[in-house]
């Protein structure tokens, strides 16, 4: 086999998640980790989480978190309500127009790619996650932080 050929495969995945992404902004608006959080937030008690909660999930720094729920708030998805116990701890919750905003969205590539993922052997998986990290070493990319979430546009230093 030609490295080509497997040069070729990574640049269709990365043509996919660059199509994706841009449909997704021109048709609703939104950014993939946006979609993300508020799917997360869909499937949570309460529709509702914490900051906190959401670094997690999407491992995300604090700040990104910040400004991914400024954006959702101020498009009126989300509201941060106060905990009554500690002021400082805020609850984000997702609300009508966000559910709504949901129920409109596509099956992103990132959902239904997990959903194969997950129909794999584990076998099979680790062969993946073996070819990856050898494709991450080829390309000396090991240092760069990366979300368990599909997105394009980011500049690799």
């Amino acid at each position: 086999m030609d490295s080509i050929e497997i040069i070729v495969s990574i640049r269709k995945i990365v043509r996919s998640l660059n199509i994706e992404s841009k449909g997704l902004q021109k048709d609703f608006g939104l950014s993939i980790p946006q979609l993300l959080c508020l799917g997360y937030l869909e499937n949570q008690p309460g529709f509702q989480s914490t900051h906190k909660e959401l670094m997690e999930f999407l491992s995300l720094n604090s700040s990104t978190i910040t400004g991914i729920i400024s954006r959702l708030e101020k498009r009126g998805y989300v509201v941060r309500l106060s905990n009554s116990n500690d002021k400082r701890l805020k609850s984000i919750i997702l609300i009508a127009s966000g559910k709504k905003l949901l129920d409109e969205t596509p099956n992103i590539l990132h959902n239904r790619l997990s959903i194969k993922l997950n129909s794999l052997t584990e076998d099979q998986k680790y062969m993946i996650k073996d070819s990856l990290s050898i494709i991450i070493s080829a390309m000396n990319i090991k240092t760069i932080d990366a979300a368990p979430l599909l997105t394009s546009g980011e500049i690799i230093d």
